[in-house]
């Protein structure tokens, strides 16, 4: 009996036997089947790199389901898959036994055909699953058509018909169906009432700031947010601290209730700092101790007190840090499906952009590749209907130039990254360009000259501090602005200002 005839008397009986209306074998392949994960346990990483939402359920032969399903659980339990650690999994499975016993797993692997091309053979096997769904709706069509025992209502026949190809076009990851106009008024209108509702014109994800909220009237499902700066501006610390109010208000929710929720679980791509560092900034701000004490362990009883009463608050927090480094477009999308189907995610952020790594078809040329990684970001934000926040870095033009506010056009590496991007906010901070020509201390013997130039630098630096600027350089549903911050430095922290000191930023 050959290998192909051994496969398909393990999917047993009714699939060996199954056949379409025309009297055709349903469409399938084990033999992809069979190198696709072969694939996967020779290099585990492949999974995270995949385009399609792969499944147990879309294999053909019952026992390849059976073992993808058990490589998805070793996965998530951060273990490597191998044949060996496979094989007390499956030491007493008859379907695997028909097979060879625990020694098939071992086969899989024997050739590594699969590597050559894991991406394609993973399109077939779905493609072929979702082929064999639409046989078994046009079957159960067929059959319910013929069958008139029952029922005589072919337009009830077709409404179910529909809802199947629906569940059907659902697991396809082209897309959905069309919403009509009428679900999308609706839905503006909730919009609507939400804003007006909250009193502050909130309608999506908050912030916690107030002058940013009251701009953008919050994060909206499905927009791609790219927040920008030269290093030393604060990107990740406006981040963290965007990432922390989404979260508690989250809780805030859960636990007065209300009919709008404006917060949400947060998942927080770190490719640049590690989950303890970021922990260790998150626990800084919120127990409004310096970064550096804490590290240092310099630290008095009530700043220790302040760290253990955050340290509770945080315990409950739903906010979930990914440090994974070098991650590709691909594989931060499979993780941030996994997270959204785990934890209901309501706001992603990534930092940032220009370390997420593309497919690879465009290695050659950084610029496309960040294109492909902008329009994913953009892609998962639709496909999940959250809203994803991407740092990214700007191009050293902005030293150049005498005025250091940053604009659209230094968005560094790809044009793309606008053409995405449905808000791009800038983060600006007046007095770091001045610290940088901070002029000779004078001394008692110091001309007077000296002294006057000090002086007037001081009063200048005084105005700029603690005082930030967030530029909301695109906005596609609002309009562009500068929205006033306050920047507390030394624990890293970003507030809005009172309304009475707007003026002093030159706002009304």
């Amino acid at each position: 009996m050959s290998d192909e005839d051994l496969l398909i008397r393990s999917a047993g009986p009714a699939a060996a036997s199954a056949q379409t209306p025309a009297g055709r074998a349903l469409p399938a392949n084990p033999e992809a089947e069979a190198a696709f994960l072969g694939a996967l346990l020779i290099d585990n990483r492949l999974l995270e790199e995949m385009t399609v939402p792969i499944r147990p359920d879309h294999f053909f032969i019952p026992v390849h389901g059976k073992i993808m399903d058990r490589i998805q659980n070793q996965l998530d339990r951060q273990m490597v898959v191998t044949p060996v650690t496979l094989k007390p999994l499956f030491e007493n499975d008859e379907a695997l036994a028909e097979l060879g016993g625990t020694a098939y797993l071992a086969q899989l692997t024997a050739d590594g055909q699969g590597l050559l091309a894991p991406r394609e053979l993973a399109q077939q096997i779905y493609d072929l699953a979702l082929l064999r769904e639409l046989v078994s709706v046009g079957r159960d069509l067929v059959e319910g058509a013929l069958d008139t025992s029952e029922e005589v209502e072919p337009l009830n026949q077709i409404s179910r018909a529909e809802a199947r190809l629906f569940e059907v076009a659902e697991g396809a990851s082209t897309g959905s169906e069309a919403t009509s106009f009428k679900e999308a008024a609706l839905t503006a209108i909730k919009m609507a009432e939400a804003a007006m509702n909250s009193g502050g014109g909130l309608s999506g994800k908050t912030t916690g700031l107030d002058s940013v909220d009251r701009k953008t009237a919050g994060l909206h499902n499905s927009d791609l947010i790219i927040l920008a700066g030269r290093p030393g501006m604060g990107k990740t610390s406006l981040a963290t601290n965007i990432a922390f109010n989404c979260a508690e208000e989250h809780l805030r929710w859960q636990a007065e209730g209300g009919e709008h929720n404006f917060g949400g679980p947060v998942a927080f791509f770190s490719l640049e700092m590690s989950a303890d560092q970021l922990a260790t900034r998150i626990l800084a701000e919120q127990a409004e101790i310096s970064s550096e004490a804490l590290r240092s362990g310099k630290l008095n009883r009530d700043d220790f007190q302040r760290l253990a009463n955050a340290s509770r608050r945080l315990s409950e927090l739903p906010l979930y840090i990914d440090d994974t480094p070098g991650l590709t477009i691909g594989a931060l999308r499979t993780r941030a499906r996994r997270l959204k189907r785990r934890h209901d995610i309501g706001l992603i952020v990534v930092d940032y952009l220009q370390l997420l790594q593309g497919s690879g078809r465009a290695s050659d040329n950084r610029v496309n590749e960040i294109s492909e990684i902008s329009r994913g970001l953009k892609t998962l934000a639709k496909e999940l209907s959250v809203p994803v926040i991407a740092l990214s870095q700007l191009s050293r033009a902005v030293e150049q130039r005498e005025d250091k506010k940053p604009m659209l056009s230094d968005l560094r590496e790809s044009g793309s990254i606008e053409q995405d991007a449905d808000m791009v906010w800038f983060i600006f901070r007046g007095d770091y360009y001045h610290e940088a020509v901070r002029p000779e201390v004078p001394t008692e013997t110091s001309s007077a000259d000296i002294q006057e130039k000090y002086r007037l630098w001081e009063e200048r630096y005084l105005e700029l501090r603690n005082k930030a600027t967030l530029i909301v350089a695109k906005q596609r549903h609002g309009s562009t602005g500068n929205v006033p911050l306050h920047f507390q430095a030394e624990i890293t922290k970003f507030t809005s200002p009172n309304m009475k000191d707007y003026s002093d930023y030159g706002y009304e």
